[in-house]
């Protein structure tokens, strides 16, 4: 096995900067000066990004800054022991001590346990007092290899192979002076699980299990913890879940198989606080199992609880709003964008009248049976169909998603059916919104219910969506679907006889929307009203189609003029830019507008009112010229599917050229900033 740590990865009592950044960039750059990452920018990014994400600073002067990129090619260890001390967001104060755990996207098991296992030990005061009076590198390879081996724990705590980390106190320990709180009111000790997890799954999953189980030991309290980090998870034994009088979530991720935990008293919080304050949290719990109002994990325990603490923190109702729609546009568009594909390829194989023979060919014809007008026919024909018959989930889905995101999964169920009357009313995407917010609100609702414990296994599979459906379903086709209809119909016809300047105009407004923020909640409005009303294009309305162009070609413009950008004048940007620069032009070409977000990310005054020109002068251009698309997705590679190819090429290439020419002006003109990252050092002769 490759050794994950050696002399030339450590350096001792140097001053390598004053913020987290100066100390990660600078060992990403150690990292990769000893060829363990094939580059320090790819590195750094992915390593400071988790940085932002949490804090990796811990207890007793350390930082964990870790991460999993692509740009690793082997598990590495880099540690530093800095003369000046760098906050990296613990609680106590900066650190001194800095390992950075570097882990390729693909790292075997074998090694995530031994990076886990290090991890672990820096909670140890002895290993990290050896840490501070070492000498050389050398010995502190040794002490890390050390650590790395098995040795004795200082508690009991399982190994980071994903076992749960337990610890049992015995009777005699709840009644030691010092216990307190919830553990000295009861006769016995309480019992306690726990869960720990953070997106990494490398240092503080690890972590903050075994400072958890040391502080329950310290009060006698029973602990045992399931990690589920990127070693693997062994679920707890049910039987100890059903024993304990609480539970513990530290985590910054969704607790995997959280209804195993359904009615148990629980504390919740990032998985930081589980090493920043073990002893709280556990106090907590004990406190939180003797109330019988303290929240409980819901019965079908999913998002529900994100919910509520999201509404504590003040999430307001449009957040939430926005939430859910975004949630069933993003489970939308799958369906859509296969079946969109497919549809094109039957007008493309068999012709626009495709559509009046394609169900009498797929029943009564076959390869040994073709329709009049061959191969072509035939096949067009399936393709056809089988994307007519995905576009049809196009409004349950839409809607089924969007009650998942505000009830969890007995959501779902009331949701499609929603989604499906609003379909067969002619509601379109505007019933689905409708009918998947009654229905998610109303799952919501009901899954709130005080039921008997013996009713609670039957809530979420029978109860909440009967329940749900004939309440959501029933408004939707008593009261709402039809006024919706109407004004579904309303909108089609206006967009069908929308021409000249009001479909100018109306490009303008979308070519805004999608380069608005690059992916993010505008461009995905804008996107997702496109999507919604394609499946209603044919060759006598093509408004839904030409829109769809619109969005698209709009939509790749600020990509793909960053790259010309960097092309034209590459002493502009950074060496880091320059390299995003050369994907983008791929990433524009594949309609994904989140290729320009590096460049936002790094000068957003500049770049996103740029991109925002560009797109309004293509969304003009493709709305003028009467540009349609029969595909939501795919950019050039879908072609075929493009109606008027020459001037969806030139709308896309005038607003490629535009932006790039605002953005070069702006970075020259407007309040400039040197890109060179390299301080100029004065020579003195």
């Amino acid at each position: 096995m490759t050794q994950l740590i050696t002399t030339d990865l450590v350096e001792l009592d140097q001053n390598l900067g004053n913020s987290p950044e100066d100390v990660i960039r600078h060992l990403a750059g150690r990292v990769a000066a000893v060829g363990r990452a094939s580059e320090v920018e790819g590195l750094f990014t992915d390593a400071f990004a988790r940085e932002q994400k949490t804090a990796t600073g811990v207890p007793g002067g350390i930082a964990i800054p870790h991460c999993r990129s692509a740009a690793v090619t082997e598990p590495t260890l880099a540690m530093a022991r800095l003369s000046q001390k760098v906050d990296f967001g613990a609680k106590d104060g900066p650190a001194d001590l800095i390992f950075f755990i570097a882990a390729p996207s693909g790292a075997d098991q074998e090694h995530l346990k031994l990076l886990s296992k290090l991890a672990r030990s820096l909670i140890k005061k002895d290993f990290t007092g050896a840490l501070r009076s070492a000498s050389t590198e050398a010995e502190i390879v040794e002490l890390v290899e050390g650590a790395l081996a098995d040795k004795p724990a200082a508690h009991a705590a399982a190994t980071p192979s994903g076992e749960p980390v337990a610890s049992a106190a015995g009777a005699s320990a709840a009644g030691m002076p010092g216990a307190t709180g919830g553990a000295t009111a009861k006769s016995g000790p309480k019992r306690l699980v726990a869960v720990t997890a953070c997106p990494t799954g490398i240092a503080h999953t690890y972590m903050a299990a075994d400072s958890l189980v040391a502080a329950a030991q310290e009060v006698g309290v029973d602990l045992q913890v399931e990690t589920q980090g990127s070693s693997g998870a062994k679920p707890l034994d049910p039987a100890v879940i059903a024993a304990a009088d609480a539970v513990i979530f530290a985590v910054d991720v969704d607790v995997r198989g959280k209804e195993r935990f359904a009615g148990k008293p629980v504390i919740n919080a990032p998985v930081k606080r589980g090493i920043d304050e073990p002893a709280k949290m556990v106090q907590e719990a004990l406190d939180a199992a003797d109330n019988p109002n303290a929240r409980r994990v819901p019965h079908f325990g999913a998002e529900e609880q994100a919910e509520q603490e999201a509404a504590e923190k003040g999430e307001h109702i449009g957040q939430k709003l926005k939430r859910a729609l975004l949630t069933g546009v993003s489970y939308m568009i799958p369906f859509v964008a296969g079946g969109g594909l497919l549809i094109a390829l039957g007008f493309l194989l068999g012709g626009y009248d495709i559509t009046e023979v394609a169900d009498t060919v797929v029943l009564e014809n076959n390869f040994g049976n073709l329709p009049e007008g061959g191969l072509a026919i035939y096949l067009g024909a399936v393709m056809f169909k089988i994307g007519a018959l995905s576009m049809g989930f196009l409004v349950p889905a839409l809607a089924g998603y969007i009650a998942y995101a505000i009830a969890d999964r007995p959501g779902i169920a009331p949701g499609f059916v929603s989604g499906a009357v609003a379909g067969f009313m002619g509601a379109g995407f505007l019933g689905g919104i409708v009918g998947g917010l009654l229905a998610g609100y109303i799952a919501h609702v009901i899954g709130s219910w005080a039921v008997p414990r013996w009713l609670r296994g039957l809530m979420p599979v029978v109860i909440i969506p009967l329940l749900a459906s004939i309440v959501a379903s029933g408004l939707m086709f008593m009261v709402l679907g039809g006024p919706i209809a109407g004004l579904t119909a309303a909108l089609n016809g206006w967009l069908s006889g929308m021409t000249g300047a009001s479909a100018v105009v109306l490009g303008i407004i979308l070519g805004l929307m999608m380069c608005f923020d690059l992916g993010g909640p505008v461009n995905k409005v804008a996107y997702a009203f496109a999507v919604a009303g394609l499946s209603a294009g044919s060759a006598t309305n093509q408004a839904p189609w030409q829109i769809m162009a619109t969005v698209m070609a709009a939509g790749m413009v600020p990509p793909l003029a960053m790259a010309l950008a960097t092309v034209l004048d590459k002493k502009l940007f950074s060496l880091a830019e320059r390299e995003n620069g050369k994907a983008a032009w791929l990433l524009g070409a594949s309609f994904i507008s989140e290729g320009a977000i590096p460049f936002a990310a790094a000068d957003p005054l500049r770049v996103i009112p740029a991109s925002m020109a560009g797109g309004a002068v293509t969304g003009a251009l493709s709305m003028a010229f009467g540009v349609t698309s029969q595909a939501p997705h795919g950019g050039f590679f879908v072609f075929f599917a493009i109606g008027n190819l020459l001037m969806f090429i030139i709308s896309i290439l005038a607003g490629m050229v535009v932006t790039a020419l605002v953005v070069l002006a702006l970075k020259r003109w407007a309040v400039r900033k040197s890109v060179d990252t390299v301080e100029q050092v004065p020579v003195t002769v």
